[in-house]
């Protein structure tokens, strides 16, 4: 049979990935397009010595069954995908994505990755990357000696070249989008990988068929609310100090079984 102690150190080792989630979450209120984890718990295995319906003499029937509970464990970290704020930077290349999608770059071994983070910049060749250095996936290059640039709501990127006020379109912002987000697998740097769990994505213009729009001179802020996560965490702080006082006590009860007994 599984101890108290037993239980309730899971209860702590549960409790401590919770806080460790939280702390992250708060560590995070200031990144650009982060998005906030939940941690879902699950009970363990039950030790059931006795089921419900089970015969209590020759006629009779338990009408609830005798089990016992084994502790819990972290199911797993849920991404909550929420719009965070949008702030207004009046930087031509700071673009956000107002509802679903990511932006699509290429990694440095050839892969895809994707973001919400879209505080682009210019390389030396013009092309438009991210802070990192990193090419959308689109390829999109900026000409030399471009006086502004446009981006507009559906992705189209146009820039004004020195002598002519027409504007040259060079391309267009892509937007992916998952069937679950909540899926993507987190790689750091504001990077989120695709999953079998996430689906492939589907590129497509934005502003259409579900894809967000694309705000330019802004930037999309982290979905973390810091009183929520104080609450969370001072909920977790309790929980954890009620299942080491359930240790001490179940030490105690032992301590005395082995004296007096």
């Amino acid at each position: 049979m599984t101890s108290a102690l037993q239980i309730a150190r899971s209860g702590l080792d549960a409790l401590d990935q919770r806080m460790r989630t939280i702390s992250n979450n708060l560590a995070n209120v200031s990144t650009t397009g982060f998005k906030r984890d939940r941690a879902a718990f699950a009970t363990l295995a039950y030790q059931d010595p006795r089921q419900a319906g089970a015969p209590s003499g020759a006629d009779n029937q338990y009408a609830t069954g005798l089990g016992t509970g084994t502790g819990v464990r972290v199911n797993g970290t849920e991404r909550i995908h929420t719009q965070g704020a949008l702030v207004q930077t009046d930087n031509a290349l700071d673009v956000a994505i107002e509802g679903a999608g990511f932006f699509a770059v290429v990694m440095p071994d050839g892969g895809t990755a994707y973001t919400r983070d879209g505080s682009f910049k210019l390389n030396a060749q013009g092309e438009i990357v991210t802070t990192n250095g990193l090419r959308l996936l689109q390829g999109l290059t900026v000409p030399d000696g471009a006086q502004a640039i446009t981006i507009a709501p559906d992705g189209t990127v146009s820039a004004t070249l020195q002598g002519s006020a027409t504007p040259v379109e060079v391309g267009q912002m892509l937007v992916s989008r998952f069937l679950n987000p909540a899926g993507l697998e987190p790689r750091g740097d504001n990077l989120y990988a695709e999953t079998a769990g996430s689906g492939p994505a589907q590129a497509g213009v934005a502003g259409v068929e579900g894809a967000g729009s694309i705000r330019q001179g802004a930037l999309e802020g982290s979905n973390v609310s810091t009183v929520q996560e104080l609450v969370d965490m001072i909920e977790t702080q309790r929980a954890y100090e009620v299942n080491a006082k359930v240790i001490k006590a179940a030490d105690e009860m032992s301590q005395y079984v082995t004296q007096n007994v």
